[in-house]
């Protein structure tokens, strides 16, 4: 079967889009595998496919695998790509599209200047939502690492979970090694994503993400808006900050209540078709 793709990026979170609307479409998480590979594939961070919703009153359903072929909830730079693609590719004409995820539901929002918005919804903080081992909510959890050291780290479900740990300088933050341990840390059964966020000030931030199932990735909007959540209860931030990722920066907003609001650019790079 030949697939119609397109490559597309979030701040350098990048990822192979396909329209599961209007062609038929199959794939394995081999061929995941084989067409994320950045040497002999077409080399992307998560696979996003656009498909009909199964309600009514969604617009589409939205689907995102990572590199390693597994399925995930949620994806805030895939997001935005994906607004960009639904209307590019006329398969909508719409400035606010809802999608069904299996992380939750979300509105996209798109902008005159190319920028998208994504209503990411409520943030989960109870530990069986995230999912996380702990008795007790709390804003700060402390764990145990493998080598004895005890941290501190905020968790949070932003359709899909993730830890945030505040270091002082991110770019010299232990992310290839504290990353991954965490990542399939006991005390999160889904594995988890992770953030090292540094704090520049009340509006302004720094982070690094190690994705669940990828690495390290130059952008993760759903890491942002885990910062930006962990950063207000924590009272390192108020309403709105901007957080500077290695690909870009992204503006997140969110009060303390209700729904979490981000915004950034979107990029196509090329069409292609693969085998």
């Amino acid at each position: 079967m030949r697939l119609k793709f397109t490559k597309m990026h979030g701040l350098g979170n990048d990822f192979m889009v396909i329209d599961g609307v209007t062609q038929p479409v199959e794939f394995n998480a081999a061929d995941i595998e084989r067409w994320a590979d950045r040497h002999t594939g077409i080399g992307f961070d998560q696979l996003l496919l656009v498909e009909p919703p199964t309600r009514p009153d969604r617009d589409f359903r939205y689907r995102i695998f990572n590199a390693d072929g597994t399925e995930v909830e949620n994806c805030g730079n895939g997001a935005r790509c994906f607004a960009r693609f639904v209307v590019d590719h006329q398969l909508i004409h719409a400035e606010r599209i809802r999608v069904e995820t299996a992380g939750g539901d979300l509105e996209l929002i798109l902008h005159a200047d190319g920028q998208v918005t994504v209503d990411m919804g409520r943030p989960r903080l109870s530990p069986d939502r995230i999912p996380f081992e702990a008795d007790n909510r709390a804003n700060l959890y402390p764990v145990t690492l493998n080598d004895g050291r005890e941290i501190s780290l905020a968790a949070v479900n932003m359709g899909n979970p993730h830890c945030v740990i505040r270091v002082d300088n991110v770019d010299i933050a232990p992310v290839d090694t504290l990353g991954p341990e965490l990542e399939g840390h006991a005390r999160f059964p889904q594995r988890v994503n992770v953030g090292f966020l540094q704090v520049i000030d009340t509006h302004n931030a720094r982070l690094r993400v190690f994705e669940r199932g990828v690495g390290e990735t130059l952008a993760c909007g759903t890491g942002a808006c885990a910062a930006m959540v962990a950063g207000v209860i924590n009272q390192w931030f108020q309403d709105h900050v901007r957080i500077t990722l290695p690909g870009g920066t992204l503006l997140v907003e969110w009060s303390g209540e209700g729904n979490v609001l981000m915004t950034g650019p979107v990029e196509t790079v090329y069409e292609g078709v693969i085998g």
